[in-house]
C-alpha cells in the first residue's frame, strides 16, 4: 500500500481527529514521528477491543514512525475514572507492573518488537515532588475537569469524587509532556483525556499531538465496551480454543463489527457471509482471529473442541488442578472448590453461579451453595467441574 493510502485509511478508520490538517501536515513532513498509546494494566491480558488501536499503531510502523506502547503502571494506582459512576478501587503499584510485565509478549503479536517502544509512567510520575504536582493541578480548572460527563453526572447526583481522580486525565496528559508525543491514539471513551495532553503541550511550550479517536469495540455482551473490568472480554493470549469459543459467542448484530475493527477480511466479504450463513460467518470470525494470534495450525484443533462442547459433551484438554486428599475428608463446600479451582474471581461470584444453576460436577447440575463435595463425588481420584456450557476444570487428587 503506498504512503497516500495508507494515510487515507489511517483517517477512514477514526472516528474524530483533532486536528486533521495538523495531522496530515505531520504525516507528509518527512519526519519521524512519536506515536503513543497508552494502556491501564489493571489486569495482566490485552483483549481484542485494544487491537483496534494496534491495528493503526501497525500501520504508523509501516510509514517509518516510532510507536511508543506506554503502560500506565503509576496512573492505574488510581484507575481511569472514565465512564465510571463511582470511584474505583486502589490497586498497589506492585499489582500494576506484574499486569504490565505480561503486555510486551502480547503487543508483539501485532507490533514489530524492533520498532515498538514499551515504557512505564512511573518513570516520570513517581519522581515528581509536591512542587511538580501543584504546578502540574495549577494548569487546569476545577470547572474544565467537571466538563467531562462522568464527573459532572457524579457531582450532580451527589456522588463522592475523590480529588485524586482528578488527577488522572492531568497525569495521563503529562505523560505526552514527558514523551514529547506528536500523536496520540485512544477510544472515545478517553476523548477527554487525549486532548488534555494537547492542552498541557501547549503549558509546557511544546508543538501539540494531534489525537485520533478510535471506536470502542463492544464485548461479547453485546452491551458495553470491551473489557478486563466488566470480563465481557477476549483476551490475544488466551488459548486458541478459548478464543474460539468466546468468538462463537460474539451476538450476532455485533459481528460485523468485530470483523470491520479486528480483522482484515473485506467489508464486503463479511456483509455476505453474514447474510447467508451467521453460524458459519462465526465459524470464519473465529478461525480468522485464532490464526491472527496463534497461527493457522491451531485453527483445527479450537474447532473441534468447539463442536464437542457445543453438541453438550465434554473436550479432552481439560485444564488440570491438583488438590491434596486431605482436603475433601471432611468434604469441602462447592463454593471452596470453585474458589480453589479459579473458575470465579470472587466467592460471592461463585456463589450466585450455583444459585443461578450454572455449575455441574460430573455433568449433574448443582444448585445448593452448602452441597458439600467429598472423595464419594470423584472418579478414580478425578471430579469435572462445569461453569455454563463451555468451560471444563478438571480436578485431580494427590
Amino acid at each position: 500500500m503506498k504512503k497516500e493510502e495508507k494515510i487515507e485509511l489511517i483517517m477512514r478508520r477514526a472516528v474524530q481527529v483533532f486536528n486533521e490538517d495538523s495531522l496530515r501536515k505531520k504525516l507528509n513532513s518527512g519526519k519521524k514521528l512519536i506515536v503513543k498509546f497508552g494502556a491501564d494494566p489493571s489486569r495482566p491480558d490485552l483483549h481484542l477491543g485494544h487491537t483496534v488501536a494496534l491495528r493503526m499503531l501497525k500501520d504508523f510502523q509501516d510509514l517509518g514512525h516510532e510507536i511508543v506502547f506506554l503502560i500506565g503502571d503509576f496512573t492505574a494506582m488510581i484507575g481511569d475514572p472514565s465512564g465510571r459512576s463511582k470511584t474505583r478501587p486502589a490497586l498497589t503499584f506492585e499489582e500494576t507492573r506484574k499486569s504490565g510485565e505480561t503486555y510486551f509478549q502480547q503487543v508483539i503479536k501485532v507490533l514489530d518488537p524492533e520498532k515498538t517502544r514499551i515504557v512505564y509512567n512511573s518513570e516520570w510520575l513517581s519522581k515528581m515532588n509536591f512542587a511538580d504536582v501543584l504546578s502540574l493541578t495549577g494548569k487546569y480548572t476545577v470547572a474544565r475537569i467537571l466538563e467531562r460527563d462522568d464527573f459532572s453526572n457524579r457531582f450532580q447526583n451527589n456522588i463522592p469524587i475523590g480529588i485524586h481522580e482528578f488527577m488522572y486525565p492531568l497525569m495521563q496528559g503529562y505523560d505526552s509532556v514527558a514523551l514529547k508525543a506528536d500523536i496520540e491514539i485512544g477510544g472515545t471513551d478517553q476523548t477527554f483525556n487525549l486532548l488534555v495532553g494537547r492542552e498541557l503541550q501547549k503549558d509546557y511550550g511544546q508543538e501539540p499531538q494531534d489525537v485520533i479517536v478510535l471506536p470502542l469495540l463492544v464485548g461479547l455482551d453485546g452491551k458495553e465496551k470491551m473489557s478486563k473490568s466488566l470480563g465481557n472480554y477476549i483476551a490475544i493470549n488466551e488459548p486458541a480454543t478459548t478464543m474460539y469459543e468466546k468468538a462463537m459467542r460474539i451476538p450476532d448484530d455485533c459481528l460485523l463489527e468485530y470483523f470491520k475493527l479486528t480483522t482484515d477480511i473485506a467489508l464486503e466479504e463479511a456483509e455476505k457471509l453474514i447474510k447467508k450463513d451467521v453460524i458459519l460467518a462465526h465459524k470464519k470470525y473465529a478461525e480468522e482471529i485464532v490464526k491472527m494470534y496463534h497461527g493457522e495450525e491451531f485453527v483445527e484443533e479450537a474447532e473441534k473442541r468447539y463442536e464437542v462442547v457445543a453438541k453438550g459433551g465434554t473436550p479432552d484438554d481439560i485444564e488440570e488442578i491438583t488438590l491434596d486428599k486431605s482436603e475433601f475428608d471432611n468434604g469441602m463446600v462447592i463454593v471452596d472448590l470453585l474458589s480453589k479451582a479459579k473458575m470465579f474471581s470472587s466467592k460471592s461470584e461463585a456463589r450466585r453461579a450455583v444459585e443461578q444453576n450454572g455449575i455441574s460436577i460430573n455433568n449433574k447440575k448443582e444448585n445448593d451453595i452448602k452441597r458439600m463435595i467429598s472423595l464419594d463425588d470423584f472418579n478414580n481420584g478425578e471430579l469435572i467441574i462445569q461453569k455454563g456450557k463451555k468451560q471444563f476444570k478438571k480436578i485431580v487428587l494427590k
